[in-house]
């Protein structure tokens, strides 16, 4: 039975209900919504894809939303599933009725700003399927699981209740199956294996998956072997503005609109260029700041732990300037110059150590 909180009661970002009622619901609905946040990253499109061929799978009519903007690579793995890309400067949305609305890989309204008049309007017949340990209450039901390395690691298990074969979808090649959209996001979540969320289980998983049919070297080379050059120069750019804070032991590096400009490279191809630095011995963490239209978005990243060296929490750094995300992983957003945000940021990493919480 699914579980009703107090009126009085602090929310909790937790599941109250269970996958089991969620593949009930599924089965049961005739339209679906699927959906995710905003500039979607991979393990964000790849939940979005496998909610679409799971209710392909049962019979039921399903399209997905992305809002932009974001790495046009990631689209290789749509295929023929029905994907509207909502433009946020000028959104159109389908005037098609939905009885259930699927929200993937955040719970945030922060994070679904866009769609937020669309989602609070439907609120009884949105379900939320989430990883993250911070959410908002913007789903009647919901299933947070903050041990999965991806959300598309949570998808797996509702496959498994829908009674699903991961090989479904897939054409004569062995592309576009549902073990492919869930591989997307369980290994680009994961650093391709390498953050320290990709841990037994994960590849546990990734095993299963390979033998489902995914080509995981076509795959990367889809995915991570297909940059344009201007992505290149402006990952140089971000290189060329490095400088060590909090005693020497964070990267920092900003990224100007007219570094922009000057390269032609885009926003949405920054994927990875924050974890670079993260191949000095010296740094703890990592730490990008690029300027877009007022606001400053700050990518965190972070090591494991090793020997006596504790760890960077940057999804504690990142809750102070309201954004979040993992321990290794986080984002958030400043309104402020570029300037003024590498001022905030500095002083946030030197209080926290100073303090001796990190």
């Amino acid at each position: 039975m699914m579980t009703v909180s107090s009126a009085s009661a602090p929310f909790q970002y937790q599941s109250n209900c269970t996958l089991s009622e969620i593949a009930m619901r599924l089965r049961s609905a005739k339209r679906v919504l699927i959906t995710t946040h905003s500039k979607p990253d991979g393990d964000a499109i790849g939940s979005v894809l496998a909610v679409l061929r799971l209710c392909r799978a049962v019979g039921v009519a399903a399209e997905g939303w992305i809002v932009g903007p974001f790495e046009e690579n990631l689209l290789e793995v749509v295929g023929s599933d029905t994907v509207v890309r909502v433009d946020p400067k000028c959104p159109k949305f389908p005037e098609d009725e939905f009885d259930l609305v699927v929200v993937v890989d955040t719970g945030a309204w922060s994070q679904v700003e866009l769609l937020a008049p669309l989602i609070r309007a439907r609120h009884a017949l949105v379900v939320n399927l989430d990883h993250h340990a911070r959410g908002d209450e913007l789903a009647s039901a919901r299933v947070v699981d903050v041990t999965c390395g991806s959300c598309t690691a949570l998808l797996v298990r509702l496959a498994d209740e829908l009674k699903v074969d991961l090989n479904f979808g897939a054409d004569a090649s062995g592309r576009y199956s549902l073990a492919e959209a869930l591989y997307v996001g369980l290994a680009t979540d994961t650093g391709w294996f390498r953050f320290a969320n990709a841990r037994a289980s994960e590849f546990a998983l990734a095993a299963r998956l390979l033998k489902a049919g995914v080509l995981k070297d076509e795959l990367y080379a889809r995915l991570e072997q297909c940059h344009r050059v201007e992505r290149v120069l402006l990952e140089s750019r971000a290189l060329s503005s490095l400088r060590t804070i909090a005693s020497g032991s964070v990267a920092l590096m900003q990224l100007s609109k007219e570094d922009f400009e000057t390269t032609g490279g885009l926003p949405e191809e920054l994927a990875g260029v924050v974890n670079i630095p993260l191949m000095a011995s010296v740094l703890r963490a990592s730490v990008l700041l690029v300027e877009q239209d007022g606001v400053v978005k700050v990518s965190f990243r972070s090591k494991p732990a090793v020997a006596s060296r504790r760890c960077i929490d940057v999804n504690q750094i990142a809750a102070t300037f309201g954004g979040g995300g993992h321990v290794h992983a986080a984002g958030a957003r400043i309104r402020a110059s570029l300037a003024e945000a590498a001022i905030q940021i500095e002083r946030a990493l030197d209080d926290a150590l100073h303090q001796s919480s990190l």
